[in-house]
């Protein structure tokens, strides 16, 4: 019998407090080592975009660093290289974020810095030209990618008009029309302190974590308008199956699975179940697909984290002149959760594997100011990160099963690979 899964670690002491001007700071002391590491996360990303605009939160996070009104790209880059310290920008599908790290000395000038970013970016009009050409060259590139594909299908399969049928790139079409005055329109949206966390770990007191952003931010004051994010669209498609013929020296095949949100009581179960079909070697899929029968070069699970309907997908990479009897075995594989419950070894070493990740994952400032500051932005609270180790360690087999049962009826099916290996729609 495998032990106890690990108990849930005594969660970090995190400080938070909500400015005037609406801005929630949250600070983690943490001297372990001599770095502050700040995560500034505005609620906005692709999910907010408008379909004919999709790629605009990326495009921005590519420009975003690249000059403001005082200063241009140079200036900000060799600010930030003097010191040694890290400045980037990144755009996700529920969020935007501009990320810091650097020593404690330097934290108060780089936080400065990332401020004027922030609020006064310029988008100078040749760095916003060569940034969409360049995504338009990773489209492209994604293009040629078999699991690019497979997936980019499956989800606009799944999702149709919702804003998570597409990449966060966006599409070649959509970047070609964006424009600076895009980026303006948008940054002046979302870009505003009633819709911004700023996550804090390191070598700093709360006190002075307040003290610093109110001296960047303090003076910036929301707009008159109430801030309203349009609504998700209802997702009305049904599973069906999306093929690309493709001449290459594997098929794809991918089954998806749409699945609740973030804040959904079934959340935990799936993460386990994802956590025990395709994580790492050892997972089900990896030792019956791949060990035992050879049917796969790449076989995995991923069930990803969103504020709205997420996705649980099961893929694998295999010769394509297996592709039937890939399919039958991956379905076979995710059908066999709903006929009957993981036995409590199964079910153990599952939560002690997806526990003891989780802790990995918060050794380092920056990756205590991320989750923390990822919490509290998708509304879930920074006491989600003890509910969720709770959540997970009180999963029961039968809790497990039902879940299964409630969201793996009907796969969407996603394939690419050589036409006269992937158009079986009579067999598959």
């Amino acid at each position: 019998m495998l032990q106890n899964a690990i108990a849930p670690k005594k969660p970090q002491i995190v400080h938070r407090t909500v400015l005037d001007n609406g801005i929630v700071v949250l600070t983690v002391e943490n001297s372990a080592a001599d770095i502050i590491a700040s995560r500034i996360f505005i609620r906005a990303g692709s999910q907010w975009e408008p379909r004919h605009k999709a790629g605009l939160s990326h495009l921005l996070s590519s420009v975003i660093t690249k000059g403001t009104q005082e200063l241009s790209s140079i200036e900000i880059a060799e600010k930030i290289e003097s010191v040694g310290a890290q400045l980037s920008a990144d755009a996700a599908t529920d969020y935007f974020l501009v990320s810091l790290k650097t020593v404690t000395a330097d934290w108060e000038e780089m936080f400065q810095l990332a401020g004027e970013i922030l609020r006064y970016p310029s988008f100078p009009e040749t760095e916003v030209n060569l940034e969409r050409h360049l995504t338009i060259q990773d489209i492209r590139s994604q293009k040629e990618q078999p699991f690019n594909i497979a997936f980019d299908q499956l989800r606009l399969a799944m999702y149709q008009n919702h804003p998570y049928a597409l990449s966060i790139l966006g599409t070649e079409d959509t970047v070609a029309e964006l424009f600076r005055d895009d980026l303006e329109a948008y940054h002046q949206t979302y870009f505003r302190p009633d819709n911004m966390v700023i996550s804090l770990a390191g070598r700093l007191t709360p006190a002075e974590a307040v003290a610093q952003v109110e001296k960047v931010f303090g003076n910036w004051q929301p707009p008159q308008t109430s801030f309203n994010p349009p609504p998700f669209p209802q997702i009305t498609s049904q599973p069906r199956q999306v093929i690309t013929p493709q001449q290459t020296q594997q098929s794809i095949v991918m089954l998806g699975y749409l699945t609740p949100t973030v804040e959904d009581i079934d959340y935990a179960p799936l993460k386990l179940l994802n956590t025990y079909l395709g994580n790492g070697l050892s997972s089900r899929l990896f030792v019956e697909l791949r060990e035992k029968r050879g049917l796969a070069y790449d076989v995995s699970a991923f069930y990803q984290t969103r504020q709205s309907v997420s996705a649980f997908v099961v893929y694998i990479g295999t010769a394509p002149e297996n592709t039937t009897i890939a399919f039958d075995g991956l379905q076979s594989e995710v059908e066999r959760l709903c006929k009957s419950p993981l036995n409590q070894d199964e079910l153990q070493s599952a939560k002690n594997k997806l526990l003891g990740q989780y802790a990995l994952g918060k050794q380092t400032n920056a990756q205590l100011a991320q989750i923390y500051g990822w919490y509290e932005t998708l509304g879930l609270g920074i006491e989600f990160d003890t509910k969720f180790q709770e959540d997970i360690a009180n999963v029961t087999p039968e809790m497990a099963q039902a879940a299964a049962i409630r969201y793996f009826t009907e796969p969407y099916i996603s394939l690419v690979g050589p036409s006269e290996f992937v158009n079986l729609n009579s067999e598959i």
